[in-house]
């Protein structure tokens, strides 16, 4: 793929975030409770999940041992993080409003991602913070 290409998907994969959190906002307004729409989106993500492997990536499911190498916290955390940050922005998005938590998040989301990077955390390839 080339970089063009990628920044498109990456810049989309933004929209759709937003998209998300719009909607699911909506949802806790009326379910009124942000983990009950937390579960909700979790639930559906599960569902297109399973729909997007079986329809487009069947033949390239790893195999068993692929799958016993890899640390079992890998299994986890990516979906602890999600439905934190999943569930922070269904209790701030209603109050404070969809354009200031984005915001916000994508503040912390450099924040972090810069940090990160320049010391290599979490297992990243270390990206020196240069002017």
């Amino acid at each position: 793929m080339n970089t063009k290409l990628l920044f498109i998907l990456a810049f989309m994969g933004g929209v759709c975030l937003a998209i998300q959190a719009a909607f699911n906002s909506q949802l806790t307004v009326l379910l009124k409770k942000p983990i009950f729409t937390t579960f909700v989106s979790a639930i559906s993500s599960v569902v297109f999940s399973l729909l997007f492997v079986l329809l487009l990536f069947t033949k390239d499911l790893p195999n068993k041992e692929s799958f016993r190498e890899i640390p079992w916290y890998l299994w986890l955390a990516g979906g602890f993080f999600s439905i934190a940050g999943l569930m922070l922005y269904f209790v701030t998005i209603p109050k404070i409003g969809i354009t200031k938590v984005i915001v916000l998040g994508l503040c912390g989301q450099l924040v972090f991602s810069v940090i990160a990077g320049h010391f290599g955390w979490l297992n990243l390839p270390a990206d020196p913070i240069t002017l």
